[in-house]
């Protein structure tokens, strides 16, 4: 593990953003976060394991992340303040490719899972790429980064030096399983309807035969989504969130896509093999490997 791995962050903000989710704003160094996709490993004192955390954005000395409170561990660090430091590993995984979508993508997200796709998502922008978002959560309460997201449309001007062509857009959908905000229902819901819908009526730009990766390309499926769903078609995605979402999503339009796995970390850098999950090359370990895989590796069993 390279030395400038380990830094000591200073905590700027921890703010409650939605229900049991909070935004943590660091000062470090964030030069070593090279790929949106990322993560830290914190040392939260008092707790053995450190945490791992997905980065939610990263430029110069400014690192943000976003957390849920679900253990003893992520409740202590909500109640840190402005001032505190952290012990961090930094620039953990490896992240989501931006050069794969050539034109546009479908971003999906759901719960926590939705942080890391900011920072594709400023990414893809800053390279004229238009996106379309889908963030799953259960309710409106946890909802969280919708605004953000939409704030992207306002980061070019067009005409600004060194912008060509048309202005990228980022359209944002929200779906809540019960309903209380947006499309009722799962991303998997919300992603049909809006290129479903796009296929019939052309209100929706929809995955052409151009943006398609090459044939001979082991991710690919040039789009076109199977098991019932053919007549579909997507941009090149990526996905992050719980395994039962990131199955019914590659289930639903095929392995075009990179998927960012969730899982149980001890060291965070490949040492302890503890995060290591079977894919179609054989076992790999999620800290070090990934969390970031071409969607065609990642088994439906997994």
């Amino acid at each position: 593990m390279k030395k400038d791995f380990m830094q000591t962050a200073v905590i700027v903000s921890n703010d409650r953003i939605a229900k049991a989710t909070y935004e943590m704003k660091l000062n470090c160094d964030a030069s070593a976060i090279t790929a949106p996709g990322q993560f830290i490993n914190i040392d939260v004192p008092g707790f053995f394991l450190r945490r791992p955390i997905s980065v939610c954005d990263a430029e110069d000395r400014s690192l943000t992340i976003i957390y849920k409170v679900v253990g003893k561990g992520t409740l202590a660090m909500s109640q840190m303040s402005a001032g505190e430091e952290l012990n961090i590993l930094t620039g953990l995984g490896n992240g989501f490719d931006p050069e794969r979508a050539k034109d546009g993508a479908l971003l999906v997200g759901g719960g926590c899972g939705v942080a890391p796709l900011y920072m594709l998502a400023r990414k893809l922008v800053g390279k004229n790429k238009s996106v379309r978002v889908v963030l799953g959560f259960n309710t409106k309460d946890e909802v969280f980064l919708e605004q953000e997201f939409l704030d992207l449309n306002d980061v070019y001007e067009f005409g600004c030096e060194g912008f060509e062509g048309e202005k990228p857009e980022v359209k944002v959908t929200i779906t809540t399983v019960d309903g209380s905000y947006g499309v009722k229902g799962f991303v998997t819901d919300a992603i049909a309807q809006i290129y479903g819908s796009a296929k019939k009526t052309n209100n929706e730009k929809t995955y052409e035969e151009g943006n398609a990766i090459d044939a001979d390309d082991p991710i690919g499926t040039k789009g076109t989504a199977p098991h019932g769903m053919s007549e579909m078609k997507v941009p090149y995605y990526y996905a992050c969130g719980p395994l039962p979402m990131l199955k019914a999503l590659k289930k639903s339009v095929g392995n075009h896509g990179e998927l960012s796995l969730e899982e149980r970390m001890g060291c965070g850098f490949g040492a302890c093999v503890g995060c290591s999950v079977k894919t179609t090359k054989g076992f790999k370990k999620v800290c070090a490997d990934g969390p970031v895989f071409p969607a065609g590796e990642v088994l439906e069993e997994t």
